[in-house]
């Protein structure tokens, strides 16, 4: 009886989790008591940017033809003075860069490193806490959303969108109950991708060094 009681706990918990009851919103029928947001709700747009004054004396830069479908496959160190002058966003572990250019080639990933610098042709959308960083990565690039944003984009040569039209994308706002929950068990796995993936890169820089 103890040993069925111990296991019912942590159903009764995901229970908790599942509003067994939908309400109308503008982004149709949610679970009760979440919210119909966008990404601006749950994080902050480009929150940090170098100026001449305050840029290190090594950027590490990636720009938007080193970033696809979620893997930064290059970052280029360059010496202050050298640095390209796009090399203006700050990121920081957990940051989630969607490229604003042409969106639809995929130029996305989450930022698993420190010291980095995106290109300002990158929209960086940092969470508000680290327990929304998966959902706003996730969220920010599926898809229909990138899809979105490809619509969304014009000029010539060079189709774009603002910034400010990424942190527009709507979303479904779960509660924060959820969103740790999520985390708890999202995190551990983009936390063995990054690893896999610093993994790549080192034995790659390894045979070019061969």
């Amino acid at each position: 009886m103890a040993a069925r009681s111990v296991a019912a706990r942590p159903a009764r918990a995901s229970l908790r989790l599942f509003p067994d009851r939908l309400v109308d919103s503008e982004l149709s029928e949610i679970p009760e008591g979440w919210e119909a947001g966008t990404l601006a709700d749950l994080s902050k747009l480009n929150p940090e940017s170098w100026s001449k004054a305050t840029r290190p004396p090594l950027i590490n830069y990636i720009d938007l033809s080193s970033t696809k479908w979620g893997r930064i496959e290059t970052a280029t160190t360059y010496a202050q003075e050298a640095a390209p002058s796009r090399a203006q966003r700050i990121l920081r572990p957990g940051d989630t860069i969607v490229g604003t250019v042409r969106p639809g080639n995929g130029s996305y990933a989450m930022i698993s490193d420190e010291g980095l610098t995106g290109s300002t042709g990158f929209a960086a959308l940092r969470p508000g806490n680290m327990a929304r960083v998966e959902f706003v990565y996730l969220a920010a690039t599926a898809v229909e959303n990138i899809e979105a944003l490809s619509h969304l984009a014009d000029g010539g040569a060079y189709p774009a969108v603002r910034p400010e039209a990424v942190a527009a994308t709507q979303v479904i706002v779960p509660r924060d109950d959820v969103f740790v929950g999520f985390s708890s068990v999202a995190g551990p796995l983009f936390g063995k991708l990054a690893a896999n993936d610093r993994q790549s890169r080192t034995l790659a820089a390894l045979r070019d060094t061969l």
